[in-house]
């Protein structure tokens, strides 16, 4: 929002009264701003330019949407048949990254959660990178009479791997405006 430090000295240019009238001559006024002020930026300004919103609300919904797969394996496979669903691993990233992203959304209004930000997403990145890990190992044994739950971790691997970039993009901007705000 700009904002000016406005003078509000009236300038106008007076008239005579004109001889034998009862009319009041026109007075012409003019408002002058005479300096402009800059508007001072607030609180992770830059960063805010970014809309790390955004990809909070990504990492929101590819959360949800890792939460319904593992609900899906959960339901239609046997604890013993995969690592995958063993580990519950969609349960755990999926709620990790919902976490990340509503604590991404609160950075407008509560600036003060950028540390507790940056936190939660470098550890969503090693959650998945343990999980793509786990993912592979299942994906390397597996059986070829079970091919619709490997479409389906091959599914998971993908959204993994787009979680895990979202959370990578979000840390570099995090740690990029916390050296920012520490430096004079």
């Amino acid at each position: 929002m700009a904002c000016a430090d406005v003078d509000m000295h009236i300038r106008g240019a007076d008239e005579e009264r004109r001889r034998g009238s009862c009319i009041e001559p026109l007075r012409i006024r003019c408002y002058q701003a005479s300096e402009f002020v800059p508007d001072d930026k607030g609180q992770l300004h830059d960063l805010l330019q970014k809309q790390p919103a955004v990809l909070g609300s990504l990492q929101v919904v590819s959360g949800l949407l890792s939460f319904g797969l593992g609900i899906v394996f959960a339901v239609t496979q046997e604890m013993r048949q995969s690592l995958f669903t063993l580990f519950r691993l969609s349960h755990m990233t999926g709620a990790l990254f919902i976490i990340a992203g509503v604590v991404s959304n609160l950075l407008f209004k509560f600036p003060g959660l950028l540390a507790v930000s940056l936190v939660v997403n470098s550890g969503c990145i090693v959650v998945a990178v343990g999980a793509a890990c786990l993912i592979s190992v299942d994906l390397a044994r597996w059986s070829p009479e079970n091919e619709q739950h490997l479409r389906m971790e091959l599914l998971e691997l993908c959204v993994l791997g787009f979680k895990g970039f979202l959370s990578a993009v979000l840390c570099f901007w995090f740690s990029k405006e916390k050296l920012h705000a520490q430096s004079p």
